[in-house]
């Protein structure tokens, strides 16, 4: 069977979704997003869920500011669906060797214009009194950042997107993006055919795979990554802020009113997104809690809850590639986020949208996140030597 449309969307994370949205409200008529399993069945349903903007550099300060906004005002910017936004705060804790680095990353996102500031250890100590604090190092507050569901977020976008007239196809894996003439003229499943202009790549760590049968190469690499979450004794360590420990190299975040989830982002290890170890190793949970123990003192005697792992699909800078395809008119790619990618995604759907739409984003400039940068060397770089925030 063959249909006709304008737009079709491969990938139904969080990326997809808030793609699929965007261009529907924007006007593009009954727009598709095929979806090989289910709704965030991929990264998206194992993403921490952290909202936080400390980057070093400024498209991603920008992109999380943005995506911020829209969390926070959900009801009045989206409308419809939850997507389980809490602001609990973010500190971020760096060591001696890495202050110059933190302080001009701080003045470029106060620049920008987000809610951060450098706080005093004793700042720090009233702002978040369970944390253990050392006075060789510097922190800053983050007062509007939180976390989210990314999962609901999902749902939540793409609810909107068919109340608006998408069509959301799911246990449906795309095959095949057909190429005619050097443009875009269909994608094709195993029982349909989706004759369009405009195909947009956002697949994680499938993606090499539809780009590789293209004639794309793009240095991209699936990583799995792991979390634990612990159920603290509330009497012992009340709720907390969430944080980027970059002494500890951690991140962690409170979760319901007695849980707390912790993550390393400097381990990776290669994986095959369809064959790999979707659970938390006994290796990865003692050193993890050990190392948050470190800033959380009385989370040793907490209980295990759950642990698990999850996908990331890494670029060599650690930033995403969001461009369109020289050389094949109408196809996009939208991938690489390297763990960013949820609290990033509000403002990404945007500017793919204004980038399919108007020629270029609007919102900011992403040319940094251009694919052609890995064959230029012109790639983007943080000041920090560790990978807990980029």
């Amino acid at each position: 069977m063959t249909v006709t449309t304008e737009a079709v969307i491969i990938g139904g994370g969080v990326m997809g979704t808030s793609i699929l949205y965007n261009l529907v409200s924007r006007g593009v008529k009954s727009p598709i997003l095929l979806e090989r399993d289910t709704l965030g069945s991929g990264s998206t349903g194992r993403s921490s869920g952290a909202i936080r903007m400390h980057y070093s550099t400024e498209v991603n300060a920008r992109l999380a500011w943005e995506s911020l906004k829209i969390f926070r005002d959900w009801d009045s910017v989206v409308g419809g669906g939850e997507v389980g936004f809490v602001k609990t705060g973010y500190m971020v804790f760096v060591p001696d060797d890495a202050k110059d680095a933190f302080r001009q990353n701080i003045e470029m996102q106060q620049k920008v214009g987000i809610a951060t500031e450098i706080v005093s250890m004793q700042e720090a100590r009233e702002l978040a009194p369970a944390f253990r604090l050392d006075e060789s190092e510097a922190f800053a507050w983050e007062s509007e950042s939180g976390h989210g569901d990314p999962s609901a977020t999902a749902l939540a976008y793409s609810t909107r997107a068919r109340e608006s007239g998408a069509r959301v196809i799911l246990e449906s894996p795309a095959t095949r993006v057909e190429i005619t003439a050097g443009r875009v003229s269909a994608v094709e499943t195993a029982n349909e055919r989706y004759e369009t202009s405009t195909a947009v790549i956002a697949t994680g760590p499938w993606s090499s795979r539809f780009l590789t049968h293209l004639g794309i190469n793009l240095p991209l690499k699936p990583t799995r990554h792991e979390v634990i979450l612990l159920r603290r004794t509330t009497d012992a360590i009340p709720n907390h802020p969430g944080g980027g420990d970059m002494s500890n190299l951690i991140y962690f975040r409170p979760e319901g009113p007695d849980l707390t989830l912790v993550g390393n982002g400097n381990r990776e290890e290669e994986a095959n997104p369809d064959a790999y170890n979707p659970r938390a190793t006994m290796d990865f949970v003692l050193d993890i809690w050990g190392r948050l123990a470190k800033r959380l003192p009385g989370i040793e005697d907490a209980e295990l809850f759950t642990g698990y792992a999850g996908l990331y699909t890494t670029t060599p800078d650690l930033h995403q590639v969001v461009d369109k395809v020289d050389g094949i008119e109408g196809l996009y790619i939208c991938t690489g986020f390297s763990g960013h990618g949820f609290k990033l995604a509000p403002a990404i759907g945007v500017a793919v949208s204004e980038l399919i739409l108007e020629g270029d984003a609007k919102l900011l400039d992403i040319s940094s996140l251009r694919m052609s940068r890995f064959a230029e060397g012109d790639l983007n770089s943080t000041r920090y030597s560790f990978k807990v925030i980029a």
